[in-house]
């Protein structure tokens, strides 16, 4: 009897930090190279990506300070914790982020590791840093849109009651 496959998407970890100090310009989802214990630990839900990057070398793209903590019911067959992890690209996309991570200001970060349909995935993306100024922008933009919507469902609860 075959067994029954996990669906949809659970979230693992996040990389809140890189959507506030990049401007996200394109996205990927890979696959990832793990271990066993790896996948054991990740299924705990136990991850970091803070910080995080991927580095591309001899045509192949490498994830870099990934934090997967050692599974703690594993022997001597147990994974270290920051190695460095081989992603599962095409070709023509670690070709063209390639080229684009190359032109200054650019870094290609993980936004976010989740398993899909059972099996380990990792979004990355094409990054270029914001400055100082962008940052207390977003923060001040996201502060007015919050008010704004604030404002606007207490007009509408002042209507109901009315």
């Amino acid at each position: 009897m075959a067994k029954e496959k996990d669906t949809g998407r659970k979230l693992i970890a996040q990389n809140k930090k890189a959507r506030h100090d990049y401007h996200i310009l394109d996205t990927y989802e890979c696959g990832l190279v793990l271990m066993g214990t790896e996948v054991k630990s990740l299924r705990l839900g136990r991850a970091s990506l803070v910080d995080g990057f991927v580095q591309i070398d001899g045509g192949e793209a490498w994830l870099h300070n990934i934090h997967v903590p050692e599974y703690v019911q594993g022997t001597w067959t147990n994974h270290s914790a920051k190695r460095k992890r081989k992603l599962l690209m095409h070709r023509a996309e670690i070709d063209k982020l390639e080229s684009k991570s190359g032109e200054t200001g650019h870094t290609i970060v993980p936004l976010a590791l989740y398993f899909k349909d059972g099996r380990v995935k990792v979004e990355i993306a094409l990054a270029k840093g914001k400055k100082e100024y962008d940052k207390r922008q977003t923060l001040r933009e996201k502060q007015d849109t919050r008010e704004t919507n604030r404002a606007i469902s207490a007009a509408r609860r002042r209507q109901r009651s009315a």
